[in-house]
C-alpha cells in the first residue's frame, strides 16, 4: 500500500484528525495504463483521490492546484517548472516510434506549405511537436485549426491532420490506409531528426504539496514505480485485459506497452527535453535553458 500516502490534517487527538488523501491525475489513454494497472494489484489504488482526463485539462489541474501530484504535459510542465517538482524515472515518451502521436497525411509532408493541417490533440505538447517537425524539419509553414480528434471530420476539411492517442492508434491501424493517407509517426520522426527519446508527459507534484507532505509524495512516487515495474513484467496480462474493452487485440497492446512507450525518466529522457525546450523555447513562454528539477530523495524521505 502507499505507505504514508493516508496523512492527517487535524491537529492530534481521539477522533480529531481526518484522512485526507493526495489528489492525483490519471491521462485516460490507453498509454497510461501501465502505470496504474498495478495500483489496484498492490493495494495503492485506494490511497488515492484520482481524477481521470485527458492531458491538457489534468495539466491544468496540476498547474491551477486541483490537484497534489500528476502527470503534465512536458510545455506546461516547462513553463510551470518553478512551481513543480518532477518524479524520478517515471514519464510517458518514447524512444523511437510511438505509435500513437501521429500526422495523418494526404500529401507528402513537404507539400503542406501554405495547406490546411487539423489539430486533434488533447496535448498541447503533442501539438507543438508536431508545428516542430514540420517546420523546422520539414520546412512547412501550414495553416493549423483545432476540432474534434475524428479523423473522417478532420481529412473532411484538411490536408493532414494531427492525432494522439487511442485514435492515432486507430488511424495507424486501418483508417490512414483506407483514405489512402500516410501515417508519420512522431516519435519516430524527433529520434530521426535529434537521436533521442521524446518525453511527452511527466509527473510532478506541487512543490507546495511536497514541502507539506513530503512522505506522502515518497509514498505515491513509490506506488507508481511499483505499478510500472508490474504492469511491464506482466504486460502480455495487462494486454489481454484491456484488449476485452478496447478496439485492439491483446497482440498490439502488448507491443505498444512494452515496445513503444518508454516510461523511463534518465539522462538520455532528460536531454530530450532539454532539446525540445531550446527549439521551442522562443515561443513558448519559457528559458531555452530551463531546468527540469527532480524530487529530492532527502525530501522524499521526510
Amino acid at each position: 500500500m502507499v505507505e504514508g500516502a493516508v496523512l492527517t490534517d487535524g491537529a492530534g487527538g481521539s477522533g480529531a484528525a481526518r484522512p485526507v488523501r493526495p489528489r492525483v491525475g490519471h491521462i485516460e489513454f490507453l498509454n497510461c495504463v501501465p502505470l496504474y494497472w498495478g495500483l489496484a494489484r498492490t493495494g495503492s489504488l485506494l490511497d488515492l483521490d484520482l481524477t481521470k482526463d485527458t492531458p491538457e485539462k489534468l495539466s491544468d489541474q496540476l498547474v491551477d492546484g486541483r490537484l497534489d501530484i500528476g502527470p503534465i504535459t512536458c510545455v506546461e510542465y516547462l513553463r510551470h517548472a518553478d512551481e513543480l517538482l518532477v518524479l524520478p524515472d517515471i514519464a510517458v515518451g518514447s524512444d523511437g516510434p510511438v505509435m500513437s502521436c501521429v500526422i495523418v497525411s494526404k500529401l507528402p509532408l513537404r507539400e503542406l506549405d501554405g495547406k490546411r493541417v487539423a489539430l486533434g490533440s488533447t496535448s498541447r505538447t503533442s501539438v507543438r511537436l508536431a508545428r516542430l517537425l514540420l517546420e523546422e524539419r520539414e520546412g512547412v509553414r501550414a495553416e493549423y485549426f483545432s476540432c474534434p480528434p475524428d479523423l473522417d471530420g478532420m481529412l473532411a476539411e484538411a490536408d493532414a491532420a494531427v492525432l494522439i492517442g487511442d485514435p492515432a492508434l486507430k488511424a495507424g491501424l486501418q483508417g490512414a490506409a483506407d483514405r489512402g493517407c500516410t501515417v508519420h509517426d512522431l516519435g519516430q520522426m524527433w529520434k530521426d531528426w535529434t537521436g533521442l527519446p521524446f518525453v511527452f508527459a511527466v509527473w510532478a507534484a506541487r512543490r507546495e504539496f511536497v514541502e507539506r507532505r513530503p512522505a506522502a509524495v515518497a509514498a505515491v512516487h513509490r506506488a507508481f514505480l511499483a505499478s510500472r515495474d508490474l504492469s511491464l513484467a506482466e504486460a502480455d496480462r495487462v494486454a489481454e485485459q484491456a484488449a476485452r474493452w478496447e478496439d485492439f487485440d491483446a497482440e498490439l497492446l502488448e507491443r505498444y506497452f512494452s515496445e513503444a512507450l518508454d516510461f523511463a525518466l534518465g539522462e538520455r529522457q532528460l536531454a530530450g527535453i532539454a532539446e525540445f525546450a531550446r527549439r521551442i523555447a522562443h515561443d513558448s513562454g519559457f528559458a531555452p535553458d530551463v531546468t527540469v528539477r527532480l524530487l529530492e530523495p532527502v525530501a522524499a524521505a521526510g
